[in-house]
């Protein structure tokens, strides 16, 4: 029997990923089977993320009946975001990834927060609307960037201080979902213009996470195991912790 207009390497490389979110406050563990989230475990307490990982994500595999060894691979979310955060969501990726012989995905925090976002509004949507996820950096500053409908960035994340100008451009003619942990600080600014609109209590999860991993995994988009470093977007300052095991 001849297979026709059917891509059998998608067909045969759907798989089982495992993909870890700790970029802010937040620890997050998701186990996914073809893109779908099926098992998942998150804190928000803000304990140290180093303590909680491990023990989730042998209770995510518990809960499914699956040995680590049956993961098709690791994928992490690569920032921006806290510094420590992001630190250990890589080098316990790259962990198992060395100890499973599987291959690692990286992927942009924002970029996830994004389809997070959208999923949120889905229903409301319109083509044309806009979602900006938004990250305290401290100091002032908040990590951002633009995202249409598909998912597609369309401006890159930067990070800046926001003020009555920002985001101006977008905001003229189009609707803009804003959410995040800056997302208090950024309202004073973006609530005067009538195509702003926000989620509250919106954080980073590893649930975003998942469809984007399975594409990556399609399309063996991986990153260097040894190699990879997190994407912190400005350079790191040392600063006395407040919150264990972050920033």
């Amino acid at each position: 029997m001849i297979l026709r207009n059917l891509n059998l390497t998608i067909l045969f490389k759907m798989a089982l990923i495992i993909c870890i979110e700790t970029s802010t406050i937040a620890c997050s563990v998701a186990l996914s089977k073809n893109g779908e989230l099926i098992s998942f475990k998150e804190d928000f307490s803000g304990n140290s993320h180093s303590l909680m990982l491990l023990p989730f994500i042998d209770e995510i595999l518990k809960n499914a009946k699956l040995n680590i060894n049956e993961i098709d691979a690791f994928a992490v979310s690569k920032g921006p975001g806290s510094y420590t955060g992001l630190r250990i969501g890589v080098s316990t990726v790259k962990g198992l990834c060395y100890a499973t012989e599987k291959p690692m995905i990286a992927i942009d925090t924002l970029q996830s927060m994004a389809l997070g976002i959208s999923e949120i509004v889905k229903n409301g949507e319109k083509n044309d609307d806009l979602f900006c996820p938004l990250i305290d950096a401290r100091r002032m500053e908040v990590y951002s960037a633009i995202y249409n409908i598909d998912n597609k960035q369309i401006r890159e994340p930067v990070a800046e201080i926001i003020n009555d100008g920002s985001f101006s451009d977008f905001l003229a003619n189009k609707r803009v979902f804003f959410a995040g942990d800056a997302l208090n600080k950024c309202k004073i600014y973006l609530e005067k213009n009538k195509n702003s609109f926000f989620i509250d209590n919106f954080l980073p999860s590893a649930k975003y996470m998942c469809s984007i991993a399975e594409k990556n995994y399609i399309n063996n988009t991986f990153v260097d195991t040894a190699y990879f470093e997190p994407f912190y977007l400005k350079d790191f300052v040392a600063k006395k912790s407040n919150v264990k095991g972050l920033y």
